[in-house]
């Protein structure tokens, strides 16, 4: 955006369309001088790309993943900021949010996503926060404690799990959360309502002044399907929400114990009364049909019922956290026997047993994996029925030409014992390199490596290395580098970061090492090796595993026969990354082109 003679002109708009507006002629005049032009001009920029999308007519059809339709309902919803890190199934969304016109940042975790989301909660914004489910467990501890301080603007944060762990090292149900944290929790079984139900959870939000956590799934991420996009919220007429705005409210947000005991009281009270608005929302959908078997179910798993087992009565959950208990008793009460339907855990069966609602649950085998058509006819005959094996497909495998290669090739030659961590330099355990002997979560190499070397035998923990990459580095990384230069093993440590400038596994994301924003924009670059130097490390070392592999074996090998802290940078920059920049570089460049002709 440019300001010339008070006009504030939106590029993007401009080259889009050829529009451009001022704050006078839009009805934004008398907040002009109040110090809230960014987010003035934010809300008309959204309002005018909502035109562009949805022409006029809140009838049109759009054809969107789950991922877009989120996207796209916190765009209509006046989303001011966007925050996250990549993480699939949940990536395409920031990512759509900001193609889209909407501010969107990649934060180094999901804990300083989530806390940069609550500050912007606080000051009176709508803040979209997104991660994959296993990125909640770093984000638990602000997530559980903005439940007794409340938000004033809507903050609705994203769990995309992952059923049958496509791209992850668990399934966890992310449905316990909002049972443990507090929060209330939508799970849209298509995209459109996952459209609907994002801009249902940024008005509840407000309503109760509480985070509400929105739980997707693979399925629902990355199908496609039909949107009929409702009209964008009307700034304008939003009055308390006009321009952010700062509230002091000590006893809310200081969570001393003093504070925090009348805040959980204050969160049982929000979460009854979010229950009792449970219980008349539209969105909770009991169908008629033939007989007296019903399902209840939520999710995706809504489709497969009906498909399933199309003439049976069901009772459809959107908001499934808190439970609307009396809605639930009378639909059961009205069948003989009634099933409950889910994907992952027995969440919404063992919560109706507590309450003494007799429902009949899924057997231990279908916890596992997703459900589908089959499996739900399974489930509902009450005879789990034997599964075939996958099918046999090729394996994942390092790019050809991906520079880790020769960094695995290394650490497989001299017999490392590799303490490995998330990112694509994790197929380093597979054939052909068998290189990597343990990998739990994110960051957790440089401990799990330390421990190790802590309690081996001299000439076994030798050979312990720590293996990261720079965005997982720099996503949990810094404090276990921390952790071996203040708990020094007595043989000392060896880190190995590979650097290949870029978040590669979850679809080339940029981060706080890379020099580029989410947008491609220029950024303040964190420079690795001046951090490790900095943090304390006896040395450190930079080295191209491709045209150098020989300098980095003889740095590994000195390194793992001294008592030192020692940090080797391996960096060489993805070549898929590398073409990525290239063509973005050439489309801001035609861009340009086409402007200067106008």
């Amino acid at each position: 955006m440019k300001a010339a003679g008070g006009v504030y002109q939106v590029d993007l708009i401009a080259l889009m369309t050829g529009l451009t507006f001022d704050l006078e002629s839009q009805g934004f005049g008398d907040l002009a001088g109040l110090g809230c032009q960014n987010q003035v001009r934010s809300a008309v920029f959204h309002m005018q790309l909502s035109r562009i999308i949805v022409p006029g007519e809140t009838s049109s059809r759009l054809l969107v993943s789950g991922n877009e339709a989120v996207a796209l309902a916190a765009l209509h919803a006046g989303v001011a900021l966007g925050t996250g890190y990549p993480g699939t199934p949940s990536t395409e969304i920031l990512e759509h949010f900001g193609r889209l016109g909407g501010k969107a940042q990649w934060s180094p975790n999901e804990k300083v996503a989530l806390e940069v989301g609550i500050g912007a909660a606080f000051a009176q914004t709508r803040t979209l926060v997104t991660m994959k489910h296993v990125g909640v467990n770093v984000a638990a501890d602000p997530l559980f404690i903005a439940a007794y301080s409340g938000v004033d603007g809507g903050l609705v944060v994203v769990s995309a799990d992952d059923p049958g762990m496509f791209s992850s090292q668990n399934e966890q149900d992310n449905r316990r959360y909002a049972l443990h944290a507090g929060v209330p929790m939508f799970e849209p079984a298509d995209s459109q309502e996952a459209y609907d139900l994002t801009r249902t959870a940024f008005e509840l939000s407000e309503q109760f002044q509480l985070p509400v956590m929105l739980r997707l799934t693979t399925r629902v991420c990355h199908s496609k399907g039909i949107v009929v996009p409702a009209a964008p919220r009307d700034f304008r007429a939003d009055t308390p929400h006009r321009c952010p705005q700062f509230r002091r409210a000590i006893p809310e947000r200081v969570m001393i114990p003093a504070h925090a005991r009348p805040a959980h009281r204050r969160l049982r009270k929000k979460l009854a009364d979010v229950k009792q608005w449970n219980e008349v929302f539209p969105g909770n959908i009991a169908s008629g049909g033939e007989g007296d078997f019903g399902i209840i179910t939520s999710g995706v798993s809504y489709l497969h019922v009906r498909e399933a087992a199309p003439s049976a009565p069901v009772l459809k959950l959107s908001c499934t956290y808190p439970l609307p208990i009396e809605r639930i008793r009378a639909f059961v009460s009205r069948c003989s026997r009634c099933l409950v339907v889910e994907e992952g855990d027995p969440f919404l069966y063992e919560a109706f047993r507590a309450e003494g609602i007799g429902v009949e649950g899924k057997t231990e085998q279908y916890r596992f994996g997703e459900l589908n058509v089959q499996r739900v006819r399974a489930i509902i005959a009450g005879e789990p029925a034997a599964e075939p094996a996958p099918a046999k497909g090729k394996p994942p495998e390092l790019c050809q030409g991906c520079p880790h290669r020769k960094t695995f090739d290394v650490l497989r030659d001299i017999n490392c014992i590799v303490s490995g961590d998330i990112g694509c330099y994790t197929l380093g355990a597979l054939e052909p390199f068998s290189a990597m002997d343990i990998q739990l979560c994110m960051g957790a190499s440089i401990g799990v490596g330390a421990g190790l070397r802590h309690v081996l035998p001299e000439a076994e923990a030798r050979r312990v290395v720590s293996v990261i990459g720079d965005s997982t580095f720099l996503h949990s990384g810094l404090t276990g580098l921390a952790e071996i230069i203040y708990n020094r093993p007595d043989t000392g440590h060896v880190l190995l970061i590979l650097d290949n400038s870029t978040t590669a596994m979850t679809g080339l994301q940029d981060h706080a090492g890379t020099g580029r924003t989410l947008a491609g924009k220029k950024a303040k670059k964190i420079v690795l090796e001046q951090v490790a130097a900095a943090m304390g490390a006896d040395s450190v070392d930079v080295v191209d595993p491709v045209s150098q592999p020989e300098k980095l074996r003889a740095l590994l090998l000195a390194a793992m026969s001294k008592n030192e802290i020692s940090v080797i940078i391996v960096r060489r920059a993805c070549l898929l990354a590398l073409r990525k920049e290239s063509r973005r570089a050439r489309e801001q460049n035609k861009c340009i082109e086409q402007t200067q002709q106008r």
